[in-house]
């Protein structure tokens, strides 16, 4: 008997699968083991029309295995902001595994990501010359190009993308589907999304996990450079304590400087798609924009000390390198930039003059001017001040954090963690990155925290459960490939 005729509908027995307006039906989503069942709300493109343009909200559900699942399922919320749930979710079923057995998991594709009313822009090739990506001006025609684009569409009103309306939509779905209850996790810009909805709807939220919190008031742009420089500042001086790597690396800080110094020049690069060699112009908005990628992933920023030692030696290619396959080698993250605009230019940018983030030394202000840039003309939907304000919680709240996060570190989701009060816990991940709870025994920490009944119990648990983090250690840094010695057949018993 096939597998999917064993698993029950989600909610079945509030009649999810017959509501009017979101039927589900089978279907298979990439990268998951388990049958899923998959359905289409309509909600209006304009909240306060009604009757007016609809887009259609992708929806999906991996049910729970179980033939008595609980009544409360968990919902995830993707980051960004413009990622799509539901192409997440192959990595979403692995990290939730232990909850898919008694609890269903569901999908929303966010509007404008995935196919929820798509704000794709798909003007870069991934083939595209290096020149031609850090060409400022360039990139920036190709966003006025891909703006007037989107706003042709059906669906083209770019103000009414915002968090607030979103997590409207996933309010109606829960209704759609028959829940009560639900739980929430949500990742780097999910967080922010997850905070909103408790805002919106604090009775209706059981738990909420947070992993990488990027709270509404952040200031996106800002705080980019003053947390990019801290986690580049704390890799350099792990080097300097670690012994091998200082061996290694004797001046790895001065070597960067010098590097810095040296800039604008010219390099040749390998375009990462096609291995071609191009020359380009290299500016320190550049360098600095891909050095910051590898600082998510500690594995990867353990390449840094050798890229930064081969390009003050006047060899780019691993420095770039490290940044481009961060960033997908050219194939990108899978972010919706239309969808992404609307939001940081709509909930981030208006804010910029209240910041108090200061520019990194090394960073500076080129991501905030980039963002400024593209803000200009772009349609910024309306937002109620209630949406920067965040409140005591009435349901527990596990927020996580990676000690060296360079987007969203510890101090944002230790200020949020204090505004929640007693029934927020907020646990710092050592030696990691950005997005924790995917990380080995996280994954139980999380589900525990789900799973307990008792709510006083589970905010107590977790800290101590999160104890198994302790001994994580930092990658080590990448050493330079030594050539082996010559070794003759006979003298490594080979067969000739």
């Amino acid at each position: 008997m096939p597998l999917l005729a064993c698993l029950p509908a989600p909610a079945e027995a509030a009649g999810a699968a017959t509501l009017p307006g979101l039927s589900l039906q089978p279907c298979r989503l990439k990268g998951v083991e388990v049958g899923a069942r998959c359905g289409v709300l309509k909600r209006p493109l304009d909240p306060s029309k009604p009757d007016g343009v609809q887009i259609d909200l992708h929806v999906a559900v991996l049910p729970a295995v179980a033939r008595n699942p609980k009544p409360d399922p968990v919902f995830f919320l993707a980051g960004g902001p413009g990622q799509s749930a539901i192409e997440l979710a192959g990595t979403v079923q692995r990290i939730t595994a232990r909850l898919l057995n008694r609890r269903d998991i569901v999908l929303v594709d966010q509007r404008g990501t995935g196919d929820s009313a798509p704000l794709r822009c798909d003007d870069q090739a991934p083939t595209r010359s290096l020149r031609d990506s850090a060409d400022p001006a360039q990139e920036a025609a190709l966003l006025v190009r891909c703006r007037e684009r989107l706003q042709k569409l059906p669906y083209g009103d770019l103000r009414q993308f915002t968090t607030p309306i979103a997590m409207a939509d996933l309010e109606a779905v829960r209704k759609a589907l028959g829940y009560g209850q639900i739980n929430l996790m949500g990742g780097s810009y999910g967080t922010r999304a997850g905070l909103d909805y408790l805002r919106q709807f604090p009775q209706q939220v059981r738990r909420l996990v947070l992993d990488g919190v990027a709270p509404p008031d952040m200031v996106l742009p800002l705080s980019f450079s003053t947390d990019a420089q801290a986690a580049l500042d704390a890799l350099f001086g792990d080097c300097e304590r670690n012994a091998a790597c200082h061996a290694q690396y004797p001046a790895l800080r001065s070597q960067w400087q010098q590097i810095l110094a040296s800039l604008p020049r010219e390099v040749t690069l390998p375009q990462p798609m096609t291995g071609r060699e191009e020359k380009v112009t290299l500016t320190r908005d550049m360098l600095t924009g891909v050095v910051r990628l590898p600082l998510y992933a500690p594995w990867l920023a353990a390449g840094l000390p050798l890229a930064v030692q081969e390009a003050s030696e006047g060899r780019f290619a691993g420095l770039v390198g490290l940044g481009l396959g961060a960033a997908g080698g050219g194939r990108g993250l899978g972010i919706a930039s239309g969808m992404h605009f609307s939001v940081v230019c709509a909930e981030d940018v208006p804010r910029m003059p209240l910041g108090t983030d200061k520019p990194g030394a090394d960073f500076g202000d080129g991501q905030a001017r980039m963002y400024q840039r593209a803000c200009t003309d772009w349609p910024r939907g309306e937002l109620p001040p209630a949406f920067y304000e965040i409140h005591p919680s009435t349901a527990p709240v596990l927020l996580l954090s990676g000690a060296f996060d360079p987007v969203t570190p510890p101090r944002h989701a230790a200020r949020v963690a204090k505004a929640l009060g007693p029934q927020a816990v907020h646990v710092v991940v050592p030696n990691s990155g950005h997005g924790v709870m995917a990380q080995g025994c996280m994954r139980d920490v999380v589900y525990r925290f789900i799973n307990q009944d008792d709510a006083a119990k589970a905010l107590a648990d977790a800290p101590k459960d999160a104890g198994c983090t302790r001994l994580l250690p930092r990658p080590p840094a990448l050493l330079p490939l030594q050539q082996a010695p010559a070794t003759s057949p006979a003298a490594s018993g080979a067969a000739s």
